[in-house]
């Protein structure tokens, strides 16, 4: 029974957004130099808000196609952990290295070593957009993207991870065929400081 009524609240944020444009502060500001900078090449791209723990999808035009909570890494930073793309194929991140980056990122579809279909966002560093995997933390995972408080949504390694629905309807048409752009904007410090043409 609580499994279906998370399943209902999840399916119900990422619906109520979906033909929405709740594009706000510096996601707002972002998206506007990302257009009349033409700095995602004419390619659709997305911006990740990591203090909202929201991710929104956009067409090469700059339309907004999809917007969804995610979860984000369990640590607090913006930087790549030197060797976390190592410790991620080992098997193991401590607890630190398992940052969701900040920046600009060249992305691309890709296949993770269990044969999933990922959005590689930068593959020396493991750092991806994937589905809401199954298995035992399936349930919490699961609880925790349907709570509105971006603060309980700390759960990765460091990927971005999205609804299943989420991903199929919205991350892998529009950023899963070719080369994509994935800007991420910091938690620590302004998009300024990150995104120094803004």
């Amino acid at each position: 029974m609580l499994r279906k009524a998370v399943t209902a609240a999840l399916f119900a944020l990422v619906a109520a957004s979906a033909g929405a444009t709740p594009l706000a502060g510096e996601t707002r500001e972002l998206h506007d130099w990302v257009i009349k900078a033409r700095d995602h090449e004419g390619r659709p791209f997305a911006i990740v808000d990591k203090k909202n723990a929201r991710m929104f999808v956009f067409d090469s035009a700059g339309r907004v196609q999809g917007t969804s909570t995610v979860l984000l890494g369990a640590a607090v930073g913006d930087d790549i952990a030197p060797n976390v793309g190592a410790h991620a194929q080992q098997g193991y991140v401590p607890f630190k290295e398992r940052t969701t980056p900040a920046g600009r990122f060249a992305s691309e579809p890709g296949i993770n070593l269990s044969g999933e279909h990922v959005i590689w966002v930068d593959y020396a560093s493991a750092f991806a957009i994937h589905r809401l995997r199954p298995g035992a933390s399936h349930a919490a995972r699961q609880a925790k993207l349907a709570t509105p408080d971006p603060s309980q949504h700390r759960a990765s390694y460091g990927c971005v991870v999205v609804p299943v629905k989420f991903y199929e309807d919205v991350v892998q048409r529009w950023l899963g065929k070719s080369r994509t752009v994935v800007y991420v904007l910091p938690e620590q410090t302004s998009a300024r400081e990150i995104f120094n043409s803004l």
